[in-house]
């Protein structure tokens, strides 16, 4: 899915030329912790956090009054970081996410071949999404289960299911640590899942819990 379909397009900004305290007020008023800064012309020039305000601040505890309001009126250009790492409306939410999890960012601002500023995308939109795909809005129930890393297993599991007649929210394939195997998540639109689960283990599949399934996931 492209990045356009899921990105939050009215985007709160800053000019490079406002002060520290006019940012931290844009982001507590609009509960958010990014804020591109653009020109005039819309160009995307730096991006402000809410943690490069909390290192620049004095601590709470300070009591130098004349200190604390310099800071407070120093320019947004000062603490900002310049030219920041975007993302392009036609990239996908896999690239948004491989690019957060690599730099450990919360949010890129998205924009277009100008450079001009079009939308930012968050980890919040993200888990929106996710979750959206997922099915995770409707109730059901959640399995693991460990299979042969083989043509064919899959269909074998989504026809047992069908046979059921149950209702499929998603289905998530994972590698393994041991060779040979895959871990298979399907998220099922239904709680009653006991005849289900006994046709599975009958089939040869593995069931384990999800919740330990990370923690199994790696050679101890």
């Amino acid at each position: 899915m492209f990045i356009s379909k899921v990105m939050t397009k009215n985007v709160v900004t800053i000019d490079k030329d406002a002060d520290i305290s006019t940012a931290q007020e844009k982001l507590s008023k609009h509960g958010i912790r990014h804020l591109p800064v653009v020109n005039e012309n819309d160009l995307l020039i730096g991006i402000v956090t809410d943690r490069d305000i909390r290192s620049a601040l004095p601590s709470s505890q300070s009591t130098d009054k004349d200190s604390i309001a310099k800071i407070a009126s120093s320019k947004v250009e000062e603490i900002m970081t310049r030219s920041p790492i975007s993302i392009s409306p036609l990239d996908t939410i896999q690239d948004a996410l491989l690019l957060l999890q690599k730099n450990r960012f919360g949010a890129l601002p998205v924009v277009d071949d100008q450079g001009k500023l079009i939308g930012i995308i968050s980890t919040r939109d993200l888990l929106r999404e996710f979750i959206e795909v997922l099915g995770l809005n409707d109730p059901g129930t959640l399995l693991c289960l460990l299979v042969e890393d083989k043509i064919g297993q899959m269909k074998k599991i989504v026809d047992a299911v069908s046979e059921e007649k149950i209702s499929f929210g998603s289905i998530l394939v994972s590698r393994y640590w041991e060779e040979g195997k895959r871990a298979v998540f399907p998220y099922l639109l239904t709680q009653n899942i006991g005849p289900l689960k006994t046709k599975l283990k009958n089939m040869g599949c593995s069931l384990l819990d999800p919740m330990d399934w990370y923690r199994d996931s790696h050679p101890k």
